[in-house]
Protein backbone atom coordinates (compact mmCIF):
# COMPACT_ATOMS: atom_id res chain seq x y z
CA UNK A 1 0.00 0.00 0.00
CA UNK A 2 2.77 2.85 0.85
CA UNK A 3 4.17 1.82 -2.63
CA UNK A 4 0.98 2.90 -4.34
CA UNK A 5 0.30 5.37 -2.57
CA UNK A 6 4.13 6.96 -3.14
CA UNK A 7 3.76 6.17 -6.68
CA UNK A 8 0.53 8.59 -6.62
CA UNK A 9 2.16 11.51 -5.11
CA UNK A 10 5.05 11.40 -7.94
CA UNK A 11 4.27 13.76 -10.98
CA UNK A 12 5.00 11.00 -14.28
CA UNK A 13 5.98 13.66 -16.78
CA UNK A 14 8.59 15.30 -14.71
CA UNK A 15 10.00 12.27 -14.25
CA UNK A 16 10.45 11.65 -18.12
CA UNK A 17 10.85 15.55 -18.69
CA UNK A 18 14.52 14.92 -16.30
CA UNK A 19 15.00 11.96 -18.28
CA UNK A 20 15.36 13.62 -21.08
CA UNK A 21 17.56 16.44 -19.86
CA UNK A 22 20.17 13.58 -18.45
CA UNK A 23 20.06 12.22 -22.09
CA UNK A 24 20.95 15.86 -23.93
CA UNK A 25 23.53 15.99 -21.25
CA UNK A 26 25.48 13.20 -22.66
CA UNK A 27 25.09 14.60 -26.59
CA UNK A 28 26.51 17.72 -26.08
CA UNK A 29 26.25 18.12 -29.72
CA UNK A 30 22.36 17.88 -29.77
CA UNK A 31 19.81 15.61 -30.67
CA UNK A 32 16.67 14.96 -33.15
CA UNK A 33 13.63 14.48 -32.00
CA UNK A 34 13.46 11.00 -33.68
CA UNK A 35 16.85 10.23 -31.83
CA UNK A 36 15.29 11.42 -28.34
CA UNK A 37 11.98 9.24 -28.81
CA UNK A 38 14.15 6.23 -29.47
CA UNK A 39 16.83 6.78 -26.69
CA UNK A 40 14.25 7.92 -24.16
CA UNK A 41 11.74 4.95 -24.94
CA UNK A 42 9.06 7.84 -26.34
CA UNK A 43 6.62 8.20 -28.68
CA UNK A 44 7.53 11.10 -31.63
CA UNK A 45 4.86 13.47 -29.95
CA UNK A 46 5.60 13.11 -26.04
CA UNK A 47 9.27 13.89 -26.67
CA UNK A 48 8.18 16.37 -28.85
CA UNK A 49 5.80 18.11 -25.75
CA UNK A 50 9.03 17.45 -23.31
CA UNK A 51 11.28 18.88 -25.42
CA UNK A 52 9.35 22.03 -26.69
CA UNK A 53 8.56 22.44 -22.83
CA UNK A 54 12.55 22.94 -22.42
CA UNK A 55 12.82 25.31 -24.58
CA UNK A 56 10.19 26.98 -23.29
CA UNK A 57 11.23 27.26 -20.22
CA UNK A 58 15.03 27.95 -21.09
CA UNK A 59 16.57 24.77 -20.37
CA UNK A 60 17.23 23.33 -23.46
CA UNK A 61 17.65 25.52 -26.99
CA UNK A 62 16.68 23.95 -30.63
CA UNK A 63 18.41 24.73 -33.67
CA UNK A 64 16.98 23.40 -36.91
CA UNK A 65 16.27 19.99 -36.13
CA UNK A 66 18.67 19.64 -32.92
CA UNK A 67 17.82 20.04 -29.51
CA UNK A 68 20.83 20.63 -26.64
CA UNK A 69 20.53 21.61 -23.39
CA UNK A 70 21.24 25.67 -22.36
CA UNK A 71 23.50 27.11 -19.90
CA UNK A 72 20.36 27.70 -17.74
CA UNK A 73 21.16 23.83 -15.65
CA UNK A 74 24.72 24.97 -15.32
CA UNK A 75 24.06 28.41 -14.02
CA UNK A 76 21.30 26.74 -11.26
CA UNK A 77 24.26 23.72 -10.20
CA UNK A 78 27.08 26.69 -9.48
CA UNK A 79 24.53 28.20 -7.52
CA UNK A 80 24.06 25.22 -5.54
CA UNK A 81 27.48 23.81 -5.30
CA UNK A 82 29.50 27.41 -4.79
CA UNK A 83 26.88 27.30 -1.96
CA UNK A 84 27.91 24.42 -0.54
CA UNK A 85 29.85 24.83 2.90
CA UNK A 86 32.46 21.92 2.34
CA UNK A 87 33.92 23.57 -0.63
CA UNK A 88 33.57 27.64 1.71
CA UNK A 89 36.37 25.66 4.02
CA UNK A 90 37.99 23.87 1.53
CA UNK A 91 38.61 26.68 -1.06
CA UNK A 92 41.65 27.95 1.16
CA UNK A 93 43.43 25.03 1.68
CA UNK A 94 43.11 24.83 -2.00
CA UNK A 95 44.21 27.88 -2.60
CA UNK A 96 47.51 27.27 -0.67
CA UNK A 97 48.11 24.38 -2.86
CA UNK A 98 47.60 25.91 -5.93
CA UNK A 99 50.34 28.59 -5.00
CA UNK A 100 52.52 26.62 -3.46
CA UNK A 101 53.26 24.76 -7.00
CA UNK A 102 52.26 27.50 -9.12
CA UNK A 103 49.49 25.08 -10.54
CA UNK A 104 45.87 24.85 -10.99
CA UNK A 105 43.78 23.05 -8.23
CA UNK A 106 40.47 21.68 -8.43
CA UNK A 107 37.84 19.79 -6.97
CA UNK A 108 34.77 18.02 -8.30
CA UNK A 109 31.68 15.73 -7.97
CA UNK A 110 30.51 12.72 -10.22
CA UNK A 111 27.47 13.56 -12.40
CA UNK A 112 26.77 10.41 -14.74
CA UNK A 113 29.37 9.74 -16.64
CA UNK A 114 31.25 13.21 -16.38
CA UNK A 115 32.93 14.87 -12.87
CA UNK A 116 31.34 18.32 -12.49
CA UNK A 117 34.25 20.89 -11.48
CA UNK A 118 32.26 22.41 -7.66
CA UNK A 119 35.79 24.41 -7.46
CA UNK A 120 38.21 25.89 -9.25
CA UNK A 121 41.58 28.14 -8.55
CA UNK A 122 43.20 28.38 -11.34
CA UNK A 123 46.99 28.16 -11.93
CA UNK A 124 49.62 31.17 -13.63
CA UNK A 125 49.87 28.97 -16.53
CA UNK A 126 47.11 29.08 -19.65
CA UNK A 127 45.73 25.84 -20.55
CA UNK A 128 43.57 25.10 -23.68
CA UNK A 129 41.23 23.59 -22.05
CA UNK A 130 38.51 26.12 -20.39
CA UNK A 131 37.86 25.51 -16.95
CA UNK A 132 35.26 26.85 -14.21
CA UNK A 133 33.08 26.22 -11.60
CA UNK A 134 30.22 24.07 -13.75
CA UNK A 135 32.21 22.81 -16.18
CA UNK A 136 31.86 18.82 -17.21
CA UNK A 137 34.77 16.83 -18.14
CA UNK A 138 34.33 12.84 -19.01
CA UNK A 139 35.23 10.84 -15.80
CA UNK A 140 37.36 7.64 -17.82
CA UNK A 141 40.03 10.06 -19.05
CA UNK A 142 40.72 12.15 -16.19
CA UNK A 143 42.62 11.79 -12.86
CA UNK A 144 39.26 12.83 -10.35
CA UNK A 145 36.97 10.73 -12.50
CA UNK A 146 39.33 8.01 -12.06
CA UNK A 147 39.28 8.47 -8.19
CA UNK A 148 35.64 8.65 -8.11
CA UNK A 149 35.14 5.97 -10.19
CA UNK A 150 36.74 3.91 -7.96
CA UNK A 151 34.36 4.52 -5.51
CA UNK A 152 31.39 3.27 -7.13
CA UNK A 153 29.67 -0.65 -6.04
CA UNK A 154 30.80 -3.18 -7.97
CA UNK A 155 27.59 -3.09 -10.30
CA UNK A 156 27.62 0.36 -10.63
CA UNK A 157 31.27 0.16 -12.17
CA UNK A 158 30.37 -2.81 -14.46
CA UNK A 159 27.85 -0.80 -15.98
CA UNK A 160 29.54 2.38 -16.16
CA UNK A 161 32.37 0.41 -18.14
CA UNK A 162 29.96 -1.41 -20.39
CA UNK A 163 27.55 2.01 -21.18
CA UNK A 164 29.86 4.73 -20.87
CA UNK A 165 30.96 6.81 -24.30
CA UNK A 166 34.21 6.51 -24.21
CA UNK A 167 36.75 8.18 -27.31
CA UNK A 168 40.53 8.93 -27.89
CA UNK A 169 40.93 12.55 -26.92
CA UNK A 170 44.92 11.68 -27.24
CA UNK A 171 46.84 9.16 -28.40
CA UNK A 172 47.38 8.27 -24.90
CA UNK A 173 43.87 7.92 -23.47
CA UNK A 174 42.97 4.57 -22.45
CA UNK A 175 40.28 3.74 -24.27
CA UNK A 176 40.08 -0.11 -23.87
CA UNK A 177 36.96 -0.80 -21.33
CA UNK A 178 39.34 -3.79 -19.55
CA UNK A 179 42.40 -1.34 -19.47
CA UNK A 180 40.01 1.47 -17.57
CA UNK A 181 38.77 -0.88 -15.44
CA UNK A 182 42.06 -1.92 -14.82
CA UNK A 183 43.22 1.67 -14.20
CA UNK A 184 40.16 2.21 -12.33
CA UNK A 185 40.88 -0.45 -9.64
CA UNK A 186 44.67 0.72 -9.44
CA UNK A 187 43.23 4.23 -8.42
CA UNK A 188 41.06 2.48 -5.34
CA UNK A 189 44.37 0.06 -4.70
CA UNK A 190 46.50 3.58 -4.78
CA UNK A 191 44.33 5.99 -3.18
CA UNK A 192 45.22 8.62 -6.09
CA UNK A 193 45.19 8.80 -10.13
CA UNK A 194 47.35 10.06 -12.25
CA UNK A 195 46.16 11.01 -16.13
CA UNK A 196 49.19 12.05 -18.05
CA UNK A 197 47.86 13.38 -21.42
CA UNK A 198 44.91 11.47 -21.92
CA UNK A 199 42.23 14.73 -21.78
CA UNK A 200 44.93 17.06 -23.87
CA UNK A 201 48.18 16.28 -24.79
CA UNK A 202 50.68 18.48 -22.31
CA UNK A 203 47.99 18.40 -19.35
CA UNK A 204 48.75 15.68 -16.42
CA UNK A 205 46.61 15.34 -13.55
CA UNK A 206 46.95 14.42 -10.01
CA UNK A 207 43.51 13.51 -7.91
CA UNK A 208 42.75 12.09 -4.42
CA UNK A 209 39.62 10.74 -3.13
CA UNK A 210 37.48 12.97 -0.70
CA UNK A 211 35.68 10.48 1.79
CA UNK A 212 32.88 11.17 4.15
CA UNK A 213 32.11 9.83 7.76
CA UNK A 214 30.96 6.08 6.27
CA UNK A 215 34.12 5.22 3.83
CA UNK A 216 32.36 6.67 1.03
CA UNK A 217 34.00 9.12 -1.99
CA UNK A 218 32.06 11.77 -2.22
CA UNK A 219 34.20 14.26 -4.08
CA UNK A 220 38.09 14.49 -5.69
CA UNK A 221 40.66 17.45 -5.46
CA UNK A 222 43.46 17.56 -8.09
CA UNK A 223 46.58 19.52 -8.95
CA UNK A 224 46.93 19.79 -13.12
CA UNK A 225 50.17 21.06 -14.56
CA UNK A 226 51.79 21.22 -17.85
CA UNK A 227 53.66 18.06 -18.45
CA UNK A 228 56.63 20.23 -19.44
CA UNK A 229 56.96 21.24 -15.56
CA UNK A 230 56.25 18.00 -13.95
CA UNK A 231 57.13 14.26 -14.77
CA UNK A 232 54.76 11.47 -13.68
CA UNK A 233 57.11 10.61 -10.94
CA UNK A 234 57.74 13.76 -9.68
CA UNK A 235 54.22 14.42 -9.16
CA UNK A 236 54.07 11.38 -7.36
CA UNK A 237 57.05 12.15 -5.30
CA UNK A 238 55.82 15.94 -4.72
CA UNK A 239 52.74 17.12 -5.38
CA UNK A 240 50.75 13.52 -4.03
CA UNK A 241 52.24 14.21 0.10
CA UNK A 242 50.68 17.43 -0.06
CA UNK A 243 47.76 16.49 -1.81
CA UNK A 244 47.01 13.93 0.71
CA UNK A 245 47.47 16.54 3.81
CA UNK A 246 44.92 18.58 2.12
CA UNK A 247 42.56 15.62 1.98
CA UNK A 248 43.18 14.99 5.50
CA UNK A 249 42.55 18.71 6.51
CA UNK A 250 39.50 18.83 4.66
CA UNK A 251 37.97 15.37 5.94
CA UNK A 252 38.65 15.68 9.54
CA UNK A 253 37.02 19.65 9.52
CA UNK A 254 34.60 18.28 7.68
CA UNK A 255 33.77 14.53 8.44
CA UNK A 256 34.49 14.37 12.09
Amino acid sequence: MEDKSNARDQVGSLGRGLGVMEILARHQAGMTLTEMAEEAGLTRAGARRLLLTLVATGYATQSGRLFSLSPRLLTIARTSLGGASLWTFATPIMRDMAAQFDEACNAAVLSGEDVVYVVRVPGRRILSVALDVGTMLPAYCTSMGRVLLSGLATDELKNFLAEAKIERRTPKTITRRAALGKAIDKARADGFAIADEELELGLRSIAVPIRDRADRIVAAINVSTQSARFSVEAMERDILPVLRKAKQRIEEYFFT
